[in-house]
């Protein structure tokens, strides 16, 4: 089967997605004939995703969160849709010419926001399968923060709008839940590149931290202050600083480096992340304990950290302060066992998952149908 990739750019959860499930959909026989990838206007796409996905990439202006002072800036991110709306709807026109260029068999899209407005504006014969941890926050059973109804409207409005006429979403998630099909929703283990699944696991003597944007370090640092015994390893994105950042000689920030994080992450004590899925699972299948730093005003990442909570990834907490991780870890217990059985079942279910849909495309019933 021929079929096209659509990624949402935002972060790098859907990109490592996207190239776990390539390497799954290669070795049972099918074709990825590129990836389509959605950016923030000025922003560049890791350099490891167009590295390991092993296709051509294309990529197009797309809707993104704006932080202000290390917090979602929800009025920003609002105006900033208005301010590039014509740079947004060329990047919709720029999905459709793709899609007629390589005529796939099938589009998987990694919840990005213009796969269901490309589905109701061109109506395309192609099916959509949808991936993404947030559509199991459609699940009646799934646990939501208490008191944010209106924010729970919003995050499932969205999902529900990247995955118009699409024939399936599959809700990756931390643990196993039974499915809801009459929803539409497929419960599926996360998706790993297999480059986490062959790293070494020892046991290091400081935490790693990882933060999905630079101006989260000032926290870091603050604490690190007051604990200069402790020895730290900081990822982030910070362009105007070194390779290597050397606060002093137990602080270090590195430039986001996917092999570098990854040796590090297999070596580490524990991990400090802000609350993003793919990171909480390669912790999880590591065995690394995980204090979970949900972003301010960013409620999928208040789901995420309270869903790893109740899976045992670790503890939660609303701002960088590593005293709360240092009284959790005697209290710890590892869920690397069952989180891997788990995450074994996969590349099954995956492989049946869309290959089911290209046979109910293809059965006489459908044939019929379209004639």
């Amino acid at each position: 089967m021929k079929i096209l990739f659509l990624v949402q750019g935002e972060g790098r959860g859907h990109l490592t997605q996207a190239i776990a499930l390539g390497q799954i959909l290669r070795k049972a026989g099918h074709e990825i004939a590129g990836a389509m990838v959605g950016k923030s206007v000025g922003r560049t796409i890791p350099s490891f995703f167009s590295e390991q996905i092993l296709v051509p990439v294309y990529e197009f202006a797309a809707p993104n969160i704006v932080y202000k002072n290390g917090q979602m800036d929800v009025k920003r991110t609002l105006s900033s849709l208005l301010t590039n709306f014509s740079s947004y709807h060329k990047g919709l026109n720029f999905i459709n010419q793709t899609v007629t260029k390589i005529q796939p068999e099938l589009i998987i899209s990694f919840y990005e926001t213009y796969g269901g407005l490309y589905n109701v504006i061109f109506r395309p014969r192609i099916p959509m399968v949808c991936i993404a941890h947030q559509y199991l926050l459609l699940h009646p059973k799934f646990i939501f923060p208490k008191n944010n109804h209106f924010n729970r409207f919003l995050i499932n409005l969205n999902s529900k709008a990247a995955s118009w006429l699409s024939v399936k979403r599959l809700a990756l998630s931390f643990r196993e839940i039974e499915s809801r099909t009459d929803l539409k929703v497929t419960v599926a283990p996360p998706l790993l590149r297999k480059e986490v699944l062959d790293l070494p696991v020892t046991s290091g003597d400081f935490f790693l931290v990882y933060m999905t944007h630079h101006s989260l370090s000032k926290q870091i640092i603050d604490w690190h202050i007051s604990h200069p015994e402790v020895r730290l390893n900081c990822f982030w994105d910070n362009t105007d600083a070194s390779e290597v950042f050397q606060y002093d000689e137990t602080l270090t920030f590195h430039r986001i480096n996917s092999d570098k994080y990854l040796l590090m992450l297999a070596s580490c004590r524990a991990l400090v992340t802000t609350a993003g899925f793919e990171s909480v699972c390669e912790a999880m299948y590591l065995g690394k304990p995980v204090m979970m730093v949900p972003v301010p005003n960013h409620f999928e990442q208040e789901c995420n950290a309270l869903d790893g909570v109740i899976s045992g990834a670790g503890v939660t907490s609303k701002t960088f302060d590593l005293s709360v991780l240092q009284d959790y870890l005697p209290k710890h217990q590892d869920q690397s066992r069952k989180f891997r059985e788990w995450y074994r079942r996969g590349e099954n279910m995956f492989v049946n998952e869309i290959e089911a849909v290209s046979k109910k495309e293809t059965s006489p019933a459908k044939k019929a149908i379209v004639s």
